[in-house]
């Protein structure tokens, strides 16, 4: 099923870290597994123009931060960048071609300490969330073209 979601999202201490208000609606296919597992679980069941409040724990958000994804780097692998504590940046790690972003932890001499666990990795999230929207996703999907047909 493809779901059409309004959402603000909130840590502990109640500050908001992302919300769709002034925006479209979030728009995803359950099961695809392209929302984090609490939210997706959340999802399941409601009614279009229910509204709900989810309480996600990490183990089915971003997980708890891993202490191997914290790691000093030689400042020359940030190129001309002039690294500073909480800046984001891009690195590739070694054997993967993809860039991840990683905050920078601390700046100490040649090295800079960066932490490439997602920000919110640890934290329990609350949801307030409606339900905009359900569709079947194979409905909601473009018309394929005949030589596309199996």
């Amino acid at each position: 099923m493809k779901v059409r979601i309004h959402y603000t999202g909130k840590l502990d201490s109640g500050e908001v870290f992302d919300t769709s208000e002034g925006k479209d609606a979030l728009e995803f296919t359950i099961g695809e597994g392209r929302i984090i597992k609490g939210f997706e679980e959340g999802v399941v069941g409601m009614a279009p123009g229910e509204e709900k409040d989810l309480i996600i724990p990490p183990e089915k958000a971003y997980g708890e931060p891993r202490k191997e994804l914290v790691q000093d780097v030689p400042k020359d692998k940030l190129g001309d960048l002039k690294p500073e504590v909480g800046m984001v940046v891009g690195m590739r790690l070694p054997g993967i071609d993809q860039v991840f972003p990683a905050t920078i932890k601390e700046v100490k001499g040649e090295a800079v300490t960066v932490d490439l666990n997602p920000p919110l990795a640890g934290k329990t999230l609350h949801f307030r969330i409606k339900l905009e929207s359900v569709a079947d996703a194979a409905a909601a999907a473009p018309p394929r073209d005949e030589k596309d047909k199996p």
